[in-house]
């Protein structure tokens, strides 16, 4: 599972504190530059529960910036557009 930071773009997205999602890879962040990142303004708000595996980040700041280590693309349809699919959506359109 990936639980969601309270607050972030993920969670608001999702609507859940604790989503699952497919994964299809072997990379994983290196948890030696997570300090640095935080210090520049990147939250890592999606991660495992035990907090050592980082699954999402973002950038407060920016309008729509939120990136994943899985594939939302794998649960998306037309008609059902997965979670982060239908926020980015969103944030271009201005809503």
């Amino acid at each position: 599972p990936c639980k969601l930071e309270e607050g972030s773009k993920a969670r608001a997205a999702y609507s859940s504190e604790l989503v699952y999602e497919r994964h299809r890879h072997r990379y994983e962040f290196s948890n030696e530059y997570r300090e640095q990142f935080e210090a520049n303004g990147m939250i890592f708000s999606g991660t495992s529960p035990d907090g050592r595996l980082v699954e999402i980040i973002e950038i407060p700041e920016h309008k729509w910036f939120v990136a994943c280590q899985f594939h939302p693309e794998l649960i998306s349809r037309p008609e059902r557009p997965q979670a982060l699919f239908h926020d980015f959506i969103q944030a271009s359109l201005g809503e």
